[in-house]
């Protein structure tokens, strides 16, 4: 089967702010974040650079064919690195482009990243509800770029806060842009209470969820994550196994397993059948995201076998 990753993130320069904390990368893999030191990425990549160069090497050993590169605000903006990439690997990423919608006056950036050529746009909605504010999916500003993207057929990729609380604003964005293609992150936020009424978005034909972060999500119980293998079955119950994608989070959730572990537990489970199996991890996320011409990587031992 090819198997696509549909929510990774790569970045050149780590350095941003959240709600007043600052997020930066210091040495080996480590980030200054939100006031305290963590490990952002694994700690041989001792620049703090997450690259298409070392994310592609992890592709190739773990036969994944393409994938789709998010953005999130505690990286900072990625836009210019992220279309080098598209332009320089066109058959293994789609690079979502981002603009910095806490406050206003976002639209003229995002038309320009539009003209650029971006296909994708991210838009980390959960960090959109701030202590002092709240910046709303069905504002004025917001709704005119929703209608831009769907003008231009320009996916978007959108996580939402914890359980359903701006769900009803995404059910009148889906309800107002019928034909803007959309990919919810991090499968809803599972684990959280009321994730499922994120899931349900995807019963709307332009909708779709991917598991960006459910290692994380599922990290206290660890590998071989039988809570995020059932939580897949739950939402097929729920919406069809055609609406679901799996996604990694690279490269935070390599920091507990390797990127291989990222998938090869969904490969393994009883749970799916092999149909299933293919869809979720490929097929879906393939025609949903219009990827073309993907490439075949032959399977590689390695040195314990």
């Amino acid at each position: 089967m090819n198997i696509i990753d549909a929510h990774a993130h790569l970045w050149l320069r780590q350095e941003a702010e959240v709600n007043g904390m600052r997020i930066q990368a210091l040495r080996n893999g480590q980030s200054l974040f939100m006031g305290e030191v963590r490990q952002m990425l694994p700690p041989f990549i001792t620049d703090g650079r997450s690259t298409a160069e070392i994310f592609l090497s992890n592709m190739d050993y773990a036969q994944v064919s393409a994938a789709v590169i998010t953005q999130e605000y505690i990286d900072g903006l990625q836009n210019g690195y992220l279309w080098e990439v598209q332009q320089r690997y066109p058959r293994r990423f789609l690079c979502c482009g981002m603009v910095d919608a806490r406050a206003p006056g976002y639209l003229r950036h995002a038309e320009a990243l539009l003209r650029q050529g971006f296909g994708a746009m991210k838009l980390p909605a959960g960090r959109l509800i701030m202590p002092d504010r709240r910046v709303r999916l069905t504002c004025p500003e917001m709704m005119q770029l929703f209608c831009l993207m769907e003008e231009r057929d320009v996916l978007l990729s959108v996580d939402l806060a914890d359980g359903a609380e701006q769900a009803p604003e995404m059910e009148e964005v889906v309800a107002e842009h019928p034909r803007l293609r959309i990919a919810i992150g991090h499968f809803g936020m599972v684990t959280r209470p009321g994730w499922q009424e994120q899931v349900k978005l995807a019963r709307h034909p332009n909708v779709r969820i991917e598991s960006g972060g459910i290692t994380w999500l599922f990290n206290d119980e660890f590998y071989p994550f039988a809570g995020a293998v059932r939580a897949v079955k739950e939402a097929a119950s729920l919406v069809g196994m055609e609406k679901l994608m799996w996604g990694s989070d690279y490269p935070r959730t390599m920091v507990a397993i390797t990127y291989r572990m990222s998938y090869d537990f969904f490969l393994k489970t009883r749970l799916l059948t092999e149909e299933e199996k293919i869809l979720f991890l490929g097929e879906n996320a393939r025609k949903f995201y219009r990827f073309e011409e993907l490439v075949e990587l032959p399977y590689i031992k390695n040195m314990l076998e």
